[in-house]
C-alpha cells in the first residue's frame, strides 16, 4: 500500500481500528500501517495497557483513556492537530444514568476537531454473552454464568442509547456534525455476519442486539455510513477469529462500525477495510475500517 496523496482533494479519511492491545499491534505493524495509510483521524479500541505505554504516534496528537482495570479495554483518538476539547468519562462523567459502573472502564472518549466542524468519538462497547435460556454446559468457550454478561451488555446498550442521543445533540448545538466510530460488538443486518443464521442465537448477533442498533439509526439521527457507502450486499468484514481458517477463508463478522450524522454521511465516498493479505501478516484481529468522507465545511451541516 502506498501513502495515498491527498493534496488538493477536498477529502478527509477517518479509520476505526480494534488493536486489540496496541503494544502488540505495533510489535507487528502498526507504525508502518499509519505511516503508510496516514489517515485523518484514527480512532483506536482495546489498548489494553498502561498510559505510560501507548506511546507517541509519529505526526499525530493522541487523546487516550485506558481506563482503570487492568489489561483490559483502553480508548484513544489519533488526530492532525491537537483537538479543542477532549471529553472521557472520566473528565465527564456520562449523564446517562446505567452508565455509572462502566465510566471508569476506558470505552468512550470524544473530542472536537481543530481543523473541522466535527466531534469524532471512539467507542468500546461491552461484551455481552447469551442469556440464561440460550447457554448450554459443554458448548461454550466460557463457563455459564447465568447470563450475567449478557444482563451487564443489555444495561450498557439501554443507557448508552440515551447518551450518544445527548452527545450528538450536543454537537449540533456547538454547529458540529457527529460520528461514532469503533468496535460496537453488535452485528447488525445479515450482510455483517458470513453465516447469519446460526449467528442468530451467539452474542452480537441476537435479535435484542439488532433491534438495538435499528433504536441509534434513523433519517434524524444516525446512518450506518458503512453500509449506505457499500450497499445492500454481503460485507465488509471487519472481525475474523484468530482460529483455524476463519481469515483464510473470509469467515468472519463487522462490528466496527462508523455511524454519523445525516449532513455528515451524506459525504461519504468510499470504505476501505485494510485487511492484510496473508494470516501472518495480522496487525490484530480487527482489521482498520477506513471511511473517506468529501471535506466538511460549516456550510454543509446538518
Amino acid at each position: 500500500m502506498t501513502a495515498p496523496d491527498r493534496s488538493g482533494t477536498g477529502s478527509f479519511t477517518v479509520a476505526s481500528f480494534n488493536v486489540n492491545g496496541i503494544r502488540a499491534a505495533r510489535r507487528r505493524g502498526f507504525d508502518e500501517w499509519l505511516a503508510t495509510r496516514g489517515p485523518d483521524v484514527v480512532a483506536l479500541q482495546e489498548l489494553r495497557c498502561p498510559a505510560t505505554e501507548v506511546g507517541e504516534f509519529d505526526g499525530y496528537s493522541a487523546a487516550v483513556d485506558v481506563g482503570s482495570v487492568p489489561g483490559r479495554n483502553g480508548v484513544a483518538l489519533l488526530t492532525r492537530r491537537p483537538p479543542v476539547a477532549v471529553r472521557t468519562w472520566v473528565s465527564h462523567p456520562p449523564r446517562a444514568r446505567g452508565l455509572g459502573e462502566f465510566a471508569a472502564h476506558g470505552r468512550y472518549i470524544e473530542a472536537d476537531l481543530a481543523d473541522r466542524p466535527l466531534t469524532v468519538a471512539s467507542l468500546y462497547l461491552p461484551k455481552g454473552g447469551l442469556p440464561a435460556h440460550l447457554q448450554r454446559p459443554g458448548s461454550m468457550r466460557e463457563a455459564p454464568d447465568g447470563g450475567a454478561r449478557y444482563e451487564r451488555k443489555q444495561r450498557f446498550l439501554d443507557a448508552f442509547t440515551r447518551e450518544v442521543n445527548r452527545n450528538r445533540l450536543a454537537a449540533a448545538r456547538a454547529g458540529r456534525e457527529f460520528l461514532l466510530v469503533g468496535d460496537l460488538n453488535v452485528a447488525h443486518t445479515r450482510h455483517d455476519v458470513t453465516n447469519w443464521r446460526p449467528a442468530q442465537k451467539m452474542d452480537g448477533f441476537l435479535p435484542e442486539d439488532r433491534e438495538w442498533f435499528d433504536t441509534v439509526l434513523g433519517s434524524r439521527r444516525l446512518v450506518d455510513v458503512v453500509r449506505q457507502t457499500h450497499g445492500e450486499r454481503p460485507g465488509p468484514l471487519t472481525w475474523w477469529s484468530w482460529a483455524g481458517q476463519s481469515f483464510t477463508k473470509d469467515v468472519g463478522w463487522r462490528v466496527d462500525h462508523q455511524l454519523a450524522t445525516p449532513g455528515l454521511a451524506r459525504l461519504a465516498v468510499d470504505v476501505t477495510v485494510d485487511k492484510e493479505a496473508a494470516p501472518d501478516e495480522r496487525l490484530s484481529d480487527h482489521a482498520p475500517l477506513v471511511v473517506t468522507y468529501r471535506e466538511l465545511l460549516p456550510q454543509t451541516l446538518t
